[in-house]
């Protein structure tokens, strides 16, 4: 019997878009279905993210933006390399909270780096790899900051930034998405929690069959 190929997912959007919610509606409805799901995450999807995680959104003080581009590709070859491609080759699905596109809209657009440079050294730490499909929540900065305000919990180094941060992140997305329309499903993120899962469901059937 042939061995199923495995799947990869990974979702984005600026933060309080409600990647989490999605991908736990997703991974039930993948489960019931009879499929292993994998969760993860960047950074800090391994042991070796999740001190990484704790530099890159918690530290106190300012990371020169160059050097905080390079924790999260560290992060990503280790990612890869431990955690996504086993999961693939053993034919799972991963379910993945950001990848190498919240790198080029964050540290890209965000930090006014260079996002041909980041995906470059993304692609280089992941030898290449690309999701299989990328579903991009897309929502207005002003909405999620009243949806992170009502969350009332501490924000990270990300969701402390300006609007005007925010405002440069989500067009920079819309570029990523226009460029790729193949990889990414664009999902209206101020739609009702059903009907965005229902979005993302009938794309991820056409893929698994």
């Amino acid at each position: 019997m042939e061995a199923r190929r495995g799947l990869w997912i990974t979702l984005e959007g600026g933060d309080g878009s409600g990647k989490t919610t999605q991908a736990e509606i997703l991974t039930r409805w993948l489960t019931d279905a009879g499929r292993t799901v994998v969760r993860t995450r960047e950074p800090g999807g391994s042991a070796v993210g999740q001190l990484i995680r704790e530099i890159v959104l918690h530290h106190r003080g300012d990371i020169a933006p160059r050097a905080e581009a390079l924790l999260y590709a560290a992060d990503r070859a280790h990612h890869v390399a431990t955690v996504v491609r086993p999961a693939l080759e053993r034919g799972e699905i991963v379910l993945q909270d950001r990848y190498l596109d919240s790198s080029v809209a964050y540290q890209g657009a965000g930090r006014v780096l260079d996002g041909h440079e980041i995906r470059s050294l993304s692609l280089w730490a992941a030898e290449g790899a690309l999701p299989d499909l990328t579903v991009l929540l897309d929502l207005d900065p002003g909405e999620a900051r009243t949806r992170l305000d009502s969350a009332d919990k501490p924000f990270d180094r990300l969701e402390a930034e300006k609007a005007e941060f925010h405002g440069r992140v989500r067009d920079a997305y819309l570029d990523l998405a226009a460029a790729e329309p193949q990889r990414f499903l664009v999902v209206d993120a101020s739609a009702s929690v059903d009907d965005i899962a229902a979005e993302i469901r009938r794309r991820v059937a056409e893929l698994i069959g």
